[in-house]
């Protein structure tokens, strides 16, 4: 592999594993970064499936010990969050794909999703759920409910799932781990499903571009949910509308004018 494509694959698993748990949709910068890297093509797909691996292992990783125990209720209410966005992801994927994995419908879902973080912020009512524990499967299924507008590129999976889950009810800490644990049955059946429509693209040729692409996003996924555990602790999520906001209106801006190219 050439070093630029090493650097690429750097480059795009550190933007995967910082932005995969965080409100800020990491589909969307993979498809901004992509297109800016000219590293959008099915093979660039491909290499997506490997760096959202990563960053799924990195939440398996720091939350092994939860993982390992039989707990009946968490593994159900994840079941049961997990199937409104797999059942219209199988139904519409290829729509969504075909008509909204370009540059501007993801800059307008990120000043979209930056409004919406900042109305549900300025709501937030006393949490009626404080901790995964308490959670029914009612909770569990609006929190998947609110993942499926997640199918949107650029709205944000974990922004879904987090903010949706406030909204619904649960505490900021409640609401950003059952999302952090619902990324791994999601995570997993998107790749698995990603993994075997483009097989015949992976190569041994690639493995040290993915390597590299897999340790980046895992080791950025892992920082990165060590930290916003200890964020939203004391903090709240309007930090991250307003860069979604000021992102996205400099993406749409640059594209109105033509100052970056953002053919796919």
């Amino acid at each position: 592999m050439a070093d630029a494509s090493l650097l690429n694959a750097l480059l795009l698993g550190i933007v995967e594993g910082l932005t995969e748990f965080l409100p800020v949709s990491s589909t969307g910068h993979l498809i901004l970064a992509g297109d800016l890297l000219g590293f959008n093509d099915a093979r660039g797909k491909v290499f997506e499936i490997v760096i959202q691996a990563g960053a799924m292992l990195a939440v398996l990783w720091e939350y092994r010990a939860r993982f390992a125990r039989v707990d009946v209720r968490l593994w159900c209410n994840l079941a049961i969050a997990f199937a409104p966005a797999a059942l219209l992801g199988l139904a519409l994927g290829g729509l969504i794909k075909a008509q909204l994995f370009r540059a501007v419908p993801v800059a307008i879902a990120f000043v979209a999703g930056g409004l919406i973080i900042l109305w549900v912020e300025r709501r937030q009512r006393p949490a009626r759920v404080q901790s995964v524990d308490e959670m029914s499967w009612h909770d569990a299924l609006k929190v998947g409910v609110a993942q499926a507008f997640a199918l949107i590129p650029g709205a944000s999976r974990s922004g879904a799932t987090i903010i949706g889950g406030m909204l619904f009810g649960l505490s900021r800490r409640a609401a950003t781990e059952f999302s952090f644990f619902l990324a791994v049955p999601t995570l997993v059946a998107a790749g698995a499903y990603d993994f075997w429509t483009h097989r015949a693209l992976f190569s041994v040729g690639d493995l040290p571009q993915f390597s590299v692409g897999f340790a980046a996003a895992f080791v950025a996924a892992f920082l990165c949910v060590r930290w916003l555990i200890r964020y939203v602790a004391a903090h709240d999520f309007t930090p991250f509308a307003w860069y979604r906001i000021a992102f996205g209106g400099l993406v749409l801006l640059t594209a109105h004018y033509g100052w970056v190219d953002w053919t796919p």
